[in-house]
């Protein structure tokens, strides 16, 4: 291979690789995160001599040693920070039923979509173009749900497909993913007017479908963005930005709650957090991967 073809090539490549770190940063994610751990903490030394200190300071920001110590350390973040240790509180706690596993499911999504069908059973059949149904991989280990569709999804008949669909591509190809890989939704099929907020009743008309589908998919983990995904799934008083984070159950299935990509158009600086938590999803999925 000649000399010009070779630099033509790593030229081209160190262009791919300028891109896709832009991307990333947009999103708020550290690219040192995916290198092997040795080579991580070569980036950042970690200095070990002692330094004489005459009086502590309380209010100092922590020393890179410090930082590098959290940053490293072995435990995942998964499985350190994941799971809370009390009990949801639900929406009717008196009448609370016991935590449940999913029951296998004899349904198709086709055999879901047909019952569907040209859905009239709330007012938002009014307005909508069509009924936008779960579209992906069948065989996902991970799925995203969301509350209802917009406008662009309401043409195109798929969910997430504007510009908060093209933030969540982004976000999934940041864990290493691609969008053929995961299977997405939401709680409501039809677009309400104004992409309003569902109301209860008719996130209450709809859910059973989801739930179907995903008794149906049996993802390992589930994704719910933003709070209408959040109280519908999980049945949760507290919102979004207070359990964001922390592992949460649905019949046996892994729950991420985070926030929701329109937010994050809104809002920008939330893109961190999300980050944060898609990580622990990621490393959940790596770390219980059959060999």
């Amino acid at each position: 291979m000649s000399s010009d073809r070779i630099a033509a090539e790593l030229i081209e490549l160190l262009q791919e690789s300028k891109e896709h770190v832009r991307f990333l940063s947009e999103l708020g994610v550290e690219t040192v995160d995916r290198l092997p751990t040795e080579v991580r903490s070569a980036a950042l030394p970690v200095r070990v001599e002692t330094v004489p200190v005459a009086s502590p300071n309380l209010t100092a920001p922590p020393t890179q040693e410090k930082f590098a110590r959290a940053q490293f350390k072995s435990t995942p973040a998964w499985k350190s920070l994941a799971d809370t240790t009390s009990q949801p509180q639900a929406l009717f706690a008196d009448a609370a039923q016991p935590r449940t596993t999913l029951a296998p499911s004899g349904d198709t999504l086709e055999q879901i979509w047909q019952e569907i069908g040209d859905c009239t059973r709330c007012g938002l059949c009014e307005g909508r173009t069509q009924v936008v149904n779960t579209h992906g991989n069948r065989q996902a280990r991970l799925m995203f749900v969301g509350e209802a569709p917009g406008a662009d999804e309401d043409i195109q008949g798929k969910p997430f497909v504007g510009r908060a669909g093209q933030l969540l591509t982004k976000m999934i190809e940041a864990m290493g993913m691609k969008r053929e890989d995961v299977i997405i939704g939401n709680v409501n099929r039809c677009r309400p007017p104004g992409n309003r907020q569902p109301t209860l009743e008719e996130a209450a008309i709809c859910r059973p479908f989801l739930f179907r589908e995903i008794a149906a998919i049996r993802p390992e983990v589930i994704v719910v963005m933003g709070n209408t995904a959040l109280r519908n799934l999980l049945e949760l008083r507290e919102g979004i930005t207070r359990v964001r984070g922390q592992f949460r159950d649905f019949r046996g299935i892994k729950v991420m709650p985070t926030f929701h990509p329109a937010y994050l158009l809104r809002d920008p600086s939330k893109k961190r957090e999300t980050w944060e938590d898609l990580k622990m999803v990621r490393d959940y999925l790596e770390h219980s991967a059959k060999p």
